[in-house]
């Protein structure tokens, strides 16, 4: 399971028009799935993002995490969970990527939904893109502070 994730200050996305998910400050995250993906690395993964400190402490450092800002009630943080099957291209040969490493959406739609299940789970707040829609992603870029996860590389 990969994921790119973008520190915003706001992001949404739009399918058809209509405005299907929005956040103000926190993590847009771009999930993509691939073959041997279980409910393992959701779970890894999702710790991971939660406790993920790249929010700024009162000294300006990026020392707190989507969880510590939820402890304070006065501070608020979204998640925005778009899939992605995209991350896993490989285009190593030729110009046109290869999407063979990417999970089949009976594999993949299910496992994004579990993570955003495990990820509403700690207590913050979710929204979601729609699993094989057409999607207009916007975002506004905190910093920029941008993360790729990989589980592969976090199981090492």
């Amino acid at each position: 399971m990969k994921a790119v994730v973008q520190r915003v200050t706001s992001a949404s996305v739009t399918v058809a028009g209509d405005v299907i998910g929005s956040i103000e400050r926190g993590f847009l995250i771009l999930l993509g799935v691939t073959h041997d993906d279980t409910a393992d690395e959701v779970t890894l993964l999702v710790n991971k993002i939660a406790n993920l400190r790249v929010f700024e402490d009162e000294a300006g450092a990026m020392n707190r995490s989507a969880l510590d800002l939820l402890a304070e009630d006065a501070v608020s943080v979204g998640m925005l969970v778009v899939s992605q099957f995209t991350l896993y291209a490989d285009a190593r040969k030729g110009r046109r990527p290869s999407f063979i490493n990417a999970a089949r959406p009976e594999t993949a739609e299910p496992l994004v939904e579990e993570f955003a299940a495990a990820l509403r789970k700690t207590g913050l707040p979710v929204a979601q893109g729609r699993f094989g829609a057409e999607m207009k992603v916007a975002l506004i870029n905190d910093g920029p502070v941008t993360i790729v996860l990989d589980t592969a590389e976090l199981r090492r």
